[in-house]
């Protein structure tokens, strides 16, 4: 598979990383062989980055990636970790922490959890409103002085906390909700991370599945998927989408390709500082989505696409109204 590197500073990784969270958490019941054989079949198909964070399952996704490395595969990824999230004992969100002091708090049990000396890239989850990125960013630094973080990444900020984190230490790259429904770091933060030789690690570029041409009207949703309180996954908003998705599922059969891969496949065109964060759980899905690394669009194939999804053509916000409010990249 292609490399890419993480921005000016960080790690050289493959074009596709793999998002583990799902294996854990937000998406409903998912089963361990499985995650574990996925992790594994990832590993072995050239995926160099997995992307995981202390919270999802409580720790338990860190565990499973510690599982699924058992084997020696240690040294061929890099690992991304998010931190910051706090949960209660049922799994509710209670805020975020992104003291120094707990920042060095939790990378000691993330260590721990994965089994590992270091982690490739450290980033806090959302910005902690009552701690300056510059304090947080700065605790990391030290940790990365004292080896236990080879580069410092960062989620969902805008602009002006890029560049002030950047002021404090080299950031590698903003890890960012970016795909062909949700295009809102393309007027300023993108510009700003690429001033700033900042590489972006885009997530959601299926917008949990809604891209992928699997998803139906009639799904049955869990209340415990995030996917249940999302409002493009509702009512007119989800008719909508779904439209948009089978116009790009013409633009998609006319390549002998998927929608899912089309849709990763445009994300991978924006420049060759995206690495795009794949969701699979499952062998069968990591296969489909292996193959958008290979897809070639031509300048007609992406104006087919765009005609297809318009940019701003999501129906609904990308969160909750609550949860956009934690969202620095959103201000």
């Amino acid at each position: 598979m292609d490399g890419r590197r993480l921005g000016a500073q960080g790690p050289e990784v493959s074009a596709l990383g793999l998002g583990a969270m799902g294996m854990s958490d937000l998406y409903g019941p998912a089963d361990r062989t499985e995650s574990i054989a996925t992790l594994r079949a990832a590993i072995d198909a050239g995926i160099t980055l997995l992307d995981t964070g202390d919270f999802y399952g409580m720790g338990h996704n860190e565990l499973l990636i510690h599982e699924a490395l058992r084997t020696g595969d240690r040294e061929r990824v890099a690992i991304s970790v998010k931190f910051g999230g706090m949960r209660d004992p049922a799994g509710n969100w209670v805020g975020y922490d992104a003291r120094p002091e707990a920042v060095r708090n939790f990378l000691a049990y993330t260590l721990r959890r994965l089994g590992t000396d270091y982690v490739d890239v450290y980033r806090p989850a959302r910005l902690d409103p009552a701690v300056p990125v510059e304090e947080t960013v700065g605790a990391i630094a030290d940790m990365v002085k004292a080896g236990y973080v080879r580069h410092i990444g960062l989620s969902e900020v805008g602009a002006e906390s890029l560049r002030r984190a950047q002021a404090v230490h080299p950031i590698s790259d903003l890890q960012i909700e970016y795909s062909l429904l949700s295009r809102g770091i393309e007027a300023e933060v993108l510009p700003t991370a690429r001033e700033l030789g900042i590489g972006i690690t885009a997530y959601g570029v299926l917008s949990r599945g809604l891209l992928s041409g699997h998803w139906t009207a009639e799904r049955s949703i869990g209340q415990t998927d995030f996917r249940s309180h999302s409002p493009r996954f509702q009512g007119d908003n989800l008719t909508r989408n779904l439209a948009l998705v089978e116009a790009l599922r013409g633009v998609a059969e006319a390549q002998g390709a998927t929608p899912a891969q089309v849709a990763i496949a445009w994300v991978l065109s924006r420049g060759s500082d995206i690495v795009a964060l794949v969701g699979a759980r499952r062998r069968d899905r990591l296969a489909e989505s292996l193959a958008a690394a290979d897809l070639t669009l031509s300048a007609d194939d992406l104006a087919a696409i765009e005609a297809a999804v318009p940019h701003g053509a999501a129906a609904g916000s990308r969160y909750s109204e609550a949860q956009m409010a934690h969202l620095d990249s959103e201000r």
